[in-house]
């Protein structure tokens, strides 16, 4: 899951949800506006005709750029969303009442006010895939697949005016610059970056495609040439670099000393792949053990056996890591996940995607209400599974939003008959596709995949699977783990075993990312002093005979 954060305006907010309507100016008139912006795209500023996801934003904060000021959680600025095509240098696009909206549905229930405006091109590329499909969407420029940010894409200065919906007259918005490329992040004394062309995801996208990982060498790595070391992969969403928090300052010598490796792989459809090989996003997770772990580990003195690997990972590096270790049982000693995406799909947020019918709504003889999908510390709803998932189709049709429902049906879904995901739910009524469901259930379901697969996987996850999960988790991802839970601590049982030996800890009361005595915070100094002595335990104690268990305890 992605926290999001965004300067916002709450009056306006207000008005736009329509909770106070007295707080707005003035109410738009009824039925259909005739309202229209014309955005375009002058002669110069592309090489020719390009496709994309136009999305126009109206603020009222006078903060930072409206593009920067949209959330799908909590009180948000205005956006509408539309897709181009062949989009040619001095031509215009036409954004009017057909558009998709968030968090006014359409141009119609827009408060007329002054507001700042601004419009972002997010440029999309045509991928010719292995799997013999062609698909049209945006590729990550090294920012970790952000629209607002991504290198490349078009924008406009932001333009100060009023805005009616009763009022003819089309406002006119040009696109005036590209967001400029990123400069590569440098190496320091403690953190080193990795790049590489990986030729199984190259050969399903049909072009060259990179993975990347940041490494954080332990205190004496250089003093130390003849140390080899464990290793934790941490999985997170992407992540630029890291900072070398603690540069210049020694850890503990009590602290032991391994290598943490954030690894790095966004993809067209979202900031990370998961870790897992999936139908629309490509061979990511064998990418990841066979191209990328192999090639970490040669460059950086690893001891290079399972019994030296271990994981960690919060929310969507949660989930990732606890597949990982699911699907690769032998490769890895162990993970350490926390307040992990939904890994029962019985509990997928506050929805039941076998059972019930509507991903939006909860029906009821009398009426139905709408199914929250994220909550503030005191239980407020923050967002609701429609709210949210209007905020995705602003960004993008055919699951192109780069968000987390579009995110999580990307990696699960089996391919449609037009290259792109076979939709879980439609995203304008949520009604669920069970069929879809239950596709999503066999593959990644980790609660159903252990549960199945248990008499082999069992013996060679024994004593690996560490967990914990606020009980009041932002998210409601606690419900997903007490069902897991109910799942391990049945394996005690007489011939349900083996006993998987491991431990889930639900943190009563806590938000996400609830992490026990770890913190929510990657850092050099916080990972070192918390996390690496319990993994230390682990890796000691199962060490096979004549293993390395003293170069890298200096």
């Amino acid at each position: 899951m992605k926290i999001r954060f965004g300067r916002v305006n709450l009056g306006l907010a207000l008005c736009l949800l329509g909770a106070f309507p007295t707080a707005c100016p003035r109410r738009p008139p009824p039925g259909p506006s005739p309202l229209r912006f014309e955005v375009v795209l002058p002669a110069g500023l592309t090489t020719g005709p390009v496709d994309g996801r136009l999305v126009l934003i109206l603020s009222g904060d006078p903060g930072a750029e409206p593009r920067f000021q949209l959330r799908d959680e909590g009180p948000s600025q205005q956006a509408f969303g539309v897709d181009v095509q062949g989009f040619r240098p001095g031509g215009s696009a036409v954004i009017d009442g057909a558009a998709v909206g968030y968090p006014a549905p359409s141009l119609a229930d827009v408060p007329a006010a002054r507001y700042r405006v601004q419009a972002v091109l997010n440029v999309y590329e045509t991928f010719r895939r292995g799997d013999g499909k062609v698909v049209s969407l945006h590729a990550d420029h090294g920012e970790g697949q952000q629209w607002n940010l991504s290198p490349g894409n078009l924008l406009s200065e932001p333009l100060e005016i009023e805005v009616d919906p009763a009022q003819a007259a089309p406002i006119r918005v040009e696109l005036a610059r590209a967001i400029p490329p990123l400069r590569p992040p440098e190496d320091s004394r403690s953190v080193r970056h990795v790049r590489i062309v990986s030729p199984l995801l190259s050969r399903f996208w049909g072009r060259p495609v990179e993975l990347g990982a940041v490494v954080l060498l332990p205190d004496g790595y250089d003093e130390h040439p003849g140390a080899r070391y464990p290793v934790v992969y941490y999985h997170d969403h992407f992540g630029f670099t890291i900072p070398a928090a603690g540069e210049g300052r020694r850890s503990p010598a009590a602290v032991p000393r391994m290598l943490i490796v954030t690894l790095q792989h966004a993809n067209p459809y979202y900031d990370d792949s998961y870790a897992v090989d999936s139908e629309n996003v490509g061979p990511y997770g064998t990418a990841i053990v066979r191209e990328l772990i192999p090639e970490v580990e040669r460059r950086f003195r690893a001891i290079g056996e399972p019994w030296a690997r271990v994981l960690y990972g919060n929310s969507t590096g949660g989930w990732a890591a606890l597949a990982q270790q699911v699907f690769y049982p032998d490769l890895y000693n162990g993970v350490w996940a926390n307040c992990p995406d939904p890994v029962d799909f019985r509990a997928y947020l506050t929805t039941d995607l076998y059972a019930d019918a509507n991903a939006y709504w909860e029906e009821g003889r009398l009426g139905r209400s709408p199914r929250p999908a994220s909550r503030e510390p005191g239980g407020g709803v923050t967002s609701t599974m429609e709210g949210t998932n209007r905020y995705e189709r602003v960004l993008g049709s055919h699951g192109r939003s780069g968000q987390q429902f579009d995110a999580w049906q990307a990696v699960y879904s089996p391919v449609g008959e037009d290259g792109y995901p076979r939709a879980i739910f439609d995203k304008a009524t949520g009604a669920i596709d069970h069929q879809v469901a239950a596709a999503w259930r066999e593959r990644y379901d980790l609660t159903h995949v252990l549960a199945r697969d248990w008499p082999a996987l069992g013996p060679k996850l024994a004593g690996k699977l560490h967990l914990k999960v606020g009980g009041a988790d932002s998210y409601y991802l606690e419900r997903a783990v007490l069902l897991l839970d109910r799942f391990l601590a049945s394996t005690r049982e007489p011939g349900h075993g083996p006993w998987y030996a491991g431990d889930i800890e639900i943190g009563r009361g806590e938000p996400h990312c609830y992490t026990g005595d770890l913190p929510e915070t990657f850092s050099r100094l916080s990972l070192n002093q918390r996390l690496l002595p319990i993994v230390a335990q682990r890796l000691l104690k199962t060490a096979p005979p004549g293993a390395d268990v003293t170069s890298w305890r200096y």
